[in-house]
């Protein structure tokens, strides 16, 4: 960098006048006085340079401006920093240098603490849009040293940093060399956060681990064969030569070809493929001193990170090597990049699939657990999960689950994979009707025999796929789910049960799970549900609320499992209904969220259907009314962005406490609903209104409930109905009758 000529400041520029930079400067003289030995920190040569021409502006200054030189040593000095900065003539040379100063404490980690309370971040990440490209460059650099901080992280993407960073690193002007190594190696450090990782693959980039390029050695293009997409998907052969000649080659250019056009995600697959597989045969891919010439002592050089196209084939690539160590970091890359549906299709198109499925089977057991990881993310896609049903990928993914030596990690996330396949069949069986629709089609113009047709080859798909499915999870794989439920976490537990339901819809299925003593399994895991939903149980005053939340979402699942069995009679004349349910009213009237109980209320429903709930015991219909049926309406009336439901809300909780039912007055209290009727007075009219008054008015009925009434504001909304002699004033005037005001 050279040493800039400074210019000659007119006098009118003073210590008063400020800038964007000079607010952030004025913190300066206490890092100063904090490390007096800063100015002779050798961090880099360039950094050594840099300070003297910031001393050079001081020195500069103190001539020109002796008043504010003679306030105090260090705070003049960088109040004449600020005041330099905010000078108009050569501003880019002397925002560098300004810049410079700061970037020479933001290399002292101690010193780097201390910034993240100052205006600093802001006017730092604004630089990086200056059209000084040396102020850029200064800018990059401090951000790159601010992001080894982790408390930086947030304030920085705060700022916006991550889409400048983003350009900066786009941009290909050679005279951005340096900028774009800075920009990635920000890029590398803020994505350590998984958060802020989403929000840079949001952004077109994916972070890419570095295996060394002797991973790469064992890299084998496949041999000459009739060209096929990265997914495996062979290109259609045409039986019409090209007009060119070269039918093989050319296959861009055979003519009206329409149908065999590909995709653009295809198409970028290809592109991504071509160019990864042609850097690893020159042996271009990676070099060993990359990610390790970025400065600083904390860097993070197992990383870096690419444009979305070549790292999705990347990453591709790298899982078809041989060394494990690689394959493991490259198959967690793609669980974490699988952020959104663009990229999971894009890897599935680029063939992520099929080598993720063949490494469930590979001898290391990080590279399977890896595998599983990015499988169950890359599951979030309807497509993929159809991508693995056509790979036969259900059938790996039952292996791994019958073997007992998987680990429970992998195990965790195969069941969750197997469960979103399964939650996704019905889709397919809706996309492979296609001609079904057409043949309605008809039959409404009066084909009948289109219609015949379809509803056969409908059947006999549905056949296939039914018996397919029923050959795949057998009794042994029921009773290993079994046992999985009985004796796993609630995490795990709760996606077990997940999977057991769907299975359940089948009776052959249903008729395994009772044979295998499910009921039984059942009962211990609403045991768990109503030990924890008990707020007043001390054990569960020190549980983290995570712990809370999958034991509810554990026992939620097992009660849907439990209605779905429900229909079979082999099953209900196993279960003991006297103890399954008094678990569920027990359940039904402890702390768990609403959620819960809205799968607990069905579940009595149902189990009262069938006659399996004895009468002696009480109102099933009124249990669930007070716990579950007014706290959910409660709970609409609050958080409801729509006034229709609102509406519908408040009126059927009208309808509810006008039966006279003194218990269903007390649960709406108990839940809360105070509030929200109040506030429904002051918001509604009409029909609102009128059910709002008179549930409130039954609250009054109990002195108990006057306080949180006045609380609320009630009295003034009342009076003002009154007062306007609105339709409903003498609703409001019974009810402030009924008030101590």
């Amino acid at each position: 960098m050279r040493i800039p000529q400074f210019p000659i400041l007119s006098p009118q520029h003073d210590a008063t006048h400020t800038s964007p930079l000079s607010g952030t400067l004025a913190m300066l003289p206490a890092l100063a006085a904090a490390s007096p030995t800063l100015r002779t920190s050798r961090p880099v040569s360039r950094l050594r340079r840099n300070h003297r021409h910031h001393h050079g502006v001081h020195l500069h200054l103190h001539h020109r401006f002796p008043s504010l030189a003679a306030d105090g040593g260090g705070r003049g000095r960088f109040l004449l920093v600020g005041t330099c900065a905010a000078s108009d003539g050569s501003a880019g040379q002397i925002k560098e240098q300004c810049l410079c100063t700061i970037w020479n404490f933001s290399v002292d980690e101690k010193l780097r603490y201390k910034l993240l309370g100052s205006d600093m971040l802001i006017p730092i990440v604004r630089f990086l849009d200056d059209e000084d490209i040396k102020v850029k460059e200064v800018a990059a650099s401090i951000t790159s040293y601010l992001t080894l901080s982790h408390s930086y992280h947030g304030a920085l993407v705060e700022a916006g940093v991550i889409p400048k960073l983003v350009h900066l690193l786009q941009t290909k002007d050679n005279d951005y060399k340096i900028i774009r190594k800075e920009a990635r190696s920000s890029l590398v450090e803020l994505s350590t956060d998984d958060s802020y990782h989403a929000l840079i693959v949001d952004q077109g980039l994916v972070r890419i681990p570095l295996v060394g390029s002797s991973a790469y050695k064992a890299f084998r293009p496949q041999p000459h064969s009739w060209p096929s997409f990265p997914d495996g998907s062979e290109i259609q052969r045409s039986s019409r030569p090209s007009k060119y000649g070269a039918t093989e080659l050319l296959l861009g250019l055979i003519l009206n070809e329409k149908k065999a056009e590909p995709d653009e995600a295809k198409i970028n697959a290809m592109i991504g493929r071509s160019n990864q597989q042609f850097l690893a045969r020159v042996g271009a891919i990676e070099f060993d001193y990359e990610g390790k010439e970025q400065s600083g002592s904390q860097r993070n050089d197992h990383h870096t990170i690419l444009p979305w196209i070549d790292g999705v084939a990347r990453l591709v690539l790298i899982i078809g090597l041989q060394d494990v160590s690689a394959i493991a970091k490259a198959a967690h890359a793609i669980g974490d990049a699988s952020v959104n549906e663009h990229m999971r299709t894009s890897f599935m198109e680029a063939g992520a699939v099929k080598s993720l499925l063949q490494l469930l089977m590979h001898n290391d057991v990080p590279v399977r657990e890896a595998s599983a990881y990015a499988l169950e993310k890359l599951s979030g896609s309807s497509k993929v999960c159809e991508k693995i049903r056509v790979e036969d990928g259900r059938e790996l993914l039952v292996n791994v689950l019958k073997d007992s030596d998987t680990p429970v990690e992998q195990l965790e996330k195969t069941i969750h994979v197997l469960s979103r396949i399964l939650d996704m069949e019905p889709n397919y069986y809706a996309s492979t009707g296609s001609e079904d629709i057409v043949d309605d089609e008809k039959c409404s113009q009066g084909n009948v025999d289109g219609e015949l047709n379809g509803m056969s080859q409908n059947l006999l798909k549905q056949d296939e796929l039914d018996s397919c499915s029923d050959s795949i999870f057998d009794f042994d794989v029921i009773s290993r789910l079994i046992k999985v439920l009985k004796e796993s976490s609630p995490s795990l537990q709760e996606k077990c049960a997940t999977l057991l339901e769907h299975l359940a819809a089948c009776e052959q299925h249903g008729t395994a799970m009772t044979a295998a003593r499910s009921e039984s399994v059942i009962e211990a895991v609403l045991e768990m549900g109503v030990i924890h939903g008990t707020t007043c149980n001390p054990e569960n005053l020190d549980e983290p609320p995570t712990i809370m939340v999958e034991v509810s979402q554990a026992v939620g699942a097992t009660v849907r499992l439990l209605t779905k069995l429900l229909n079979f009679d082999i099953f209900a004349r196993s279960i003991n209904s006297v103890r399954i349910v008094a678990l569920l009213r027990r359940m039904l009237q402890s702390s768990v969220p609403l959620q819960s109980k809205d799968w607990v209320t069905a579940c009595l429903i149902k189990l009262e259907s069938r006659g399996l709930v004895d009468r002696s015991v009480g109102d099933i219909g009124m249990e669930i009314t007070i716990y579950h049926t007014i706290p959910r309406l409660v709970e609409q009336m609050m958080t409801s962005f729509s006034s229709e439901m609102k509406r519908k809300a408040v009126i059927e909780l009208n309808r509810i406490i006008s039966g006279g039912v003194m218990e269903y007055t007390t649960a709406v209290a108990t839940a809360g609903g105070i509030f929200p009727l109040v506030k429904m007075i002051e918001e509604g009219e009409g029909d609102v209104l009128e059910a709002s008054l008179a549930v409130l008015y039954n609250l009054s009925l109990d002195p108990e409930n006057h306080p949180p009434i006045i609380a609320a504001g009630a009295v003034p909304l009342l009076k003002r109905i009154v007062h306007v002699e609105s339709p409903h004033w003498n609703r409001a005037l019974q009810l402030l009758r009924t008030l101590p005001v």
